[in-house]
């Protein structure tokens, strides 16, 4: 676990009780969950799902979505799920490799539901149905 990521979580479980006067020596994870807020780990898969989803769908840049290349149109074949968004999981060396953007989001995007991956769900349902996934994971 990186520092950057640890002094993350210990400053967004300080903030969480702050804001419910909690102690704390309190357990935090139910404090999160009365304030409705995702843990660190969580919150960095739901930024980079989001920027999937909006690659994807053409809501960003085409840089990123160079990075997002679906099955389909990479010239496989089509498949009974190819209403699912399917993203190309591309192959790396090296573990630095495999935190780029153009590796994690694929697999991360990959790991979930085909509910969430649907053509026809808009940014807010996904959104909420992610937040939700993530909630209850």
């Amino acid at each position: 676990m990186s520092v950057i990521f640890r002094s993350t979580r210990s400053f967004q479980n300080a903030a969480a009780c702050l804001i419910t006067d909690t102690s704390q020596r309190a357990h935090i994870t139910p404090v999160l969950r009365q304030l409705h807020w995702l843990p660190v780990r969580h919150r960095v898969d739901f930024k980079l799902a989001v920027l999937v989803f909006k690659a994807l769908h053409r809501l960003a840049r085409q840089y990123l979505a160079e990075d997002c290349q679906l099955v389909t149109a990479a010239g496989r074949r089509q498949l009974r799920s190819s209403d699912a968004l399917t993203c190309v999981i591309q192959r790396t060396r090296t573990r630095l490799g495999d935190r780029s953007f153009a590796v994690a989001g694929p697999r991360l995007w990959y790991s979930l539901p085909a509910e969430l991956r649907h053509l026809t769900i808009s940014l807010g349902e996904f959104h909420r149905a992610l937040k939700m996934h993530l909630f209850l994971n």
